[in-house]
């Protein structure tokens, strides 16, 4: 039954209305899957849509500049970088007459709604434009050009925008459309130095993109774990040149054989004086003769086929877009639809450019503490974060907490595991505690495979896919007696499992445990850590973004070979078990047709209502089909946990995926043919991507500092003991928050028969995949269609960039 407060967009018309979507500015990946998704929202809600070419160049020229466009006008543009409606600096519309002339246009057309994909000065023109539009349409009146009716009809001008900019450098959204993909060219890059660097021991210093704004060169940084890294926000301070120098001679000290330095194009010294690459480069020559390369990346972070965070966030903000324009009442300011943490919100589009500029004017003023802050939280736990982890303190320097922490991998292997491990290691010895690295798992605790590990030990491990450790998806249970002998031996006093959804399984168990054994009496963190991202208490993973890349990517490549054979077909199954993220989120970054998941249950007519879609489709000029179905373990065997945590059930599902390829081949008979594909392990491998190496390296750093909190409270009488529900919890982003929930009371949110929440978060998204492939469905708005100020946005806590 539907809930009160739910609101269906199926509430809101477009119809006799018209949408013109412009990109404006510099180009960024994903710019095509925001158009690609207004236009089709549009077009769904029964809106006239149009095409403005060339930006506001396009709206001054009118012309064939602003063209109405159809559905299939938007096909195959997902997976390209750039923008094809193209973009271009306008000197005319910063004119009152270009303005005049631009307003002409759109009356020509009835465009009243505008959608502006761009950055802050592409959208500060856009609100003057709004701003005069009255006074716009009675001047055009005046001069005879339009009707009094007209003036009437298209009284107002509703402005809602979206950030296209791989900066990262507007104030009011974690993320702009861009950023990711951007930092996924520069950590390529970066990855294929270090073998080279690495090779002949040499010093690389690469220039990345951000006049204004550090963003991509701090995240960079924390990714690869550079050794340096200069942004305009954070200048360094008074003989920062000697400070440099030793750090990199400390390293080559170590038997470490390379150096990488990043610099912002924008970076400056405390006396806001330019600091360049080549300057940098010459320092480090002369200084320590070091063989040192500059590498300038350029516009290649501009090029590029736009990242699956990018095209999901696109295609979010574009369909907000069109529904915050539906729901715009002249009394509406002009407005920007933003991220804040996994969920999209609508925020004044002054107060945005306001704040931004606020940043510049506080870097001119030399408040770089305020431009840090104005930055956002984001921004500032980044940077504190890599402040935490590149530099070793002095073994003087450093406290004596007389703690042993012990960190391991539970499950299967995810991309961004090492990332997480080398953050808790660092981040533990600065707290003063003895690390202590698990091989294997439980079972390997349970064998004592356990040894002490420092801080240059996981040098390097950021880059690095799997688990070096070793995981394995064994629970604890069996092995309780030899595990709580391990911790008496080695004198464990905490515990940071990072893992999947066995890890979540194995806390529960050793909590389960305590009233038998003392020794698990003690503070129990898990990060969560799987690429099929079912783990309760979180909306994220840590690996899967780097699976969900990997089916995006082979998507691509097997459309792309579609392109040349006509009326076909692809089945792609991919992980996940019973979750269907991978499967959906894979569909909606994709452009797929259909995704099949355990959460929505089908039958045969929908699939038979599918297999009509597609035939229709084959008659457009859009003859190919994508459809993707997660891989159920059917045949896996039960899970070892106690009774009362876990009743193991195997599934009898009837339709996997050689049936639907079956069905799909034989009812497609004459019309098209299909072919299936396993995407199978390889969702598993491969380098972690930007976003996993940054929310497992900022999510392990909160996770051992709770550790540090809790050993703390529960050290009494010479030992810690630790047995409240609140001493062992599971470290979640829940929409705007990062949070510490205790794993028992995650129990009842938990669907343990088929391994995933009760709630998930994504299933909102799933009627997004449906409306773009171009199917009716409902949607649920309810948290749309509120506007926020930035202020009340920023949320407590956060993991960026999400």
């Amino acid at each position: 039954m539907a809930q009160p407060d739910r609101k269906l967009f199926e509430n809101l018309s477009g119809k006799g209305k018209a949408i013109g979507v412009l990109t404006s500015g510099g180009d960024a990946q994903g710019m095509n899957a925001a158009v690609r998704a207004v236009v089709r929202m549009g077009i769904y809600v029964q809106a006239k849509v149009y095409f403005i070419y060339e930006g506001y160049q396009g709206m001054v020229d009118g012309g064939d500049n602003i063209e109405e466009v159809s559905w299939e006008s938007v096909s195959s543009i997902l997976q390209v970088g750039g923008t094809v409606i193209g973009s271009a600096r306008c000197k005319a519309f910063r004119t009152r007459e270009g303005r005049l002339q631009a307003a002409y246009n759109l009356v020509q057309r009835g465009i009243t709604n505008l959608c502006v994909i761009g950055g802050d000065g592409s959208l500060t023109g856009a609100n003057l434009f709004r701003e005069e539009w009255s006074g716009l349409l009675d001047e055009l009146m005046q001069n005879g050009k339009i009707e009094a009716e007209a003036t009437r009809e298209y009284a107002h001008l509703n402005i809602v925008g979206m950030v296209g900019s791989i900066d990262n450098d507007f104030c009011g959204t974690d993320m702009t459309i861009g950023t990711d993909s951007a930092l996924h060219r520069i950590i390529e890059v970066v990855d294929a130095i270090m073998t080279t660097a690495q090779s002949h021991q040499r010093t690389f210093v690469l220039e990345v993109m951000g006049r204004h704004c550090g963003y991509l060169a701090l995240v960079s940084a924390l990714a690869c774990g550079a050794d340096w890294v200069f942004i305009p926000e954070y200048p360094p301070e008074e003989g920062w040149e000697d400070m440099m120098c030793n750090k990199l001679s400390e390293n080559r000290a170590r038997k470490k054989r390379l150096n990488i330095i990043i610099v912002s194009e924008g970076a400056i010294d405390c006396h806001n004086k330019a600091i360049t690459s080549d300057m940098v480069k010459d320092l480090v020559v002369k200084r320590l003769g070091f063989d040192t390369r500059v590498t300038i990346l350029g516009h290649v972070q501009r090029g590029g086929t736009p990242s699956a965070f990018d095209r999901i966030l696109a295609s979010r903000m574009g369909v907000d877009c069109v529904l915050a324009l539906l729901e715009a009442t002249p009394e509406t300011p002009a407005c920007v639809v933003s991220l804040c943490g996994n969920q999209a919100v609508r925020l004044p589009l002054m107060e945005c450019v306001q704040m931004t500029q606020e940043v510049q004017k506080a870097m001119d003023e030399r408040r770089f503490d305020d431009a840090v802050r104005l930055r956002g939280r984001s921004f500032e736990n980044n940077l504190n974060t890599y402040k935490l982890l590149s530099h070793k303190k002095n073994v003087a320097d450093l406290p004596k907490s007389n703690f042993t922490v012990a960190v391991l991998n539970v499950g299967a292997p995810a991309a961004g595991m090492n990332a997480a491990v080398r953050s808790a290691v660092r981040v533990g010895i600065t707290e003063g505690h003895k690390m202590l690295a698990v091989n294997d798992g439980f079972e390997g605790f349970a064998k004592g495979q356990i040894k002490d590990i420092k801080w240059g030990d996981v040098g390097g491990w950021t880059g690095q896919g799997g688990s070096l450790l070793g995981t394995k998806r064994t629970l604890p249970a069996k092995y309780f007696d030899k595990i709580a002998e391990q911790i008496r031996t080695h004198k464990i006093n905490a515990l940071l499992v990072i893992g999947g959804f066995e890890a979540y399984l194995g806390l529960m168990e050793m909590v389960e445990g305590r009233g038998k054994y003392d020794e698990f009496c003690i503070p129990m963190v898990m990060v969560p850590a799987t690429v099929s991202n079912n783990v309760p208490g979180s909306d994220f993973s840590i690996g899967a973004d780097t699976a969900l890349n990997t089916i995006t990517d082979t998507c691509d490549r097997i459309k792309q070979s579609a392109s040349g054979t006509k009326r076909r077909v692809f089945i792609i199954e991919t992980m996940g078990g019973y979750c269907g993220y991978l499967a959906n989120m894979g569909g909606l970054a994709a452009g797929a047709d259909a995704a099949y998941i355990f959460e929505e249950s089908f039958d045969i007519r929908e699939l038979q209502a599918n297999v009509e879609h597609l035939t229709e489709k084959m008659k457009t000029s859009i003859q190919r089909g994508l459809v993707l179905r997660p891989r159920l373990f059917i045949d896996q065997p039960p899970i070892q946990t106690t009774p009362r945590l876990l009743r193991n059930e195997n599934s009898n599902e009837n339709y996997t995926t050689d049936f639907i390829y079956q069905l799909y081949s034989e009812e497609g008979r004459g019309v098209f043919d299909c072919r299936k594909n396993v995407l199978g392990h390889m969702q598993q491998g491969g380098a972690p991507s930007p976003f996993d190496r940054n929310f497992g390296t900022k999510i392990s750093a909160k996770a051992v500092q709770w550790i540090s909190k809790k050993l703390k409270e529960t050290y009494r009488k010479g030992r810690v003991f630790a047995n409240t529900d609140d001493s062992v919890c599971l470290l979640g982003m829940r929409r705007r928050n990062l949070l510490f929930q205790p794993v028992t009371q995650l129990k009842d949110e938990t669907d343990f028969k088929h391994r995933i929440p009760k709630e998930q978060w994504w299933l909102k998204m799933r009627p997004l995949m449906k409306i773009l492939a171009k199917y009716k469905t409902s949607y649920d708005i309810s948290d749309a269609g509120k506007l926020e100020h930035v202020n009340m946005c920023r949320r407590k806590d956060e993991t960026g960039p999400i």
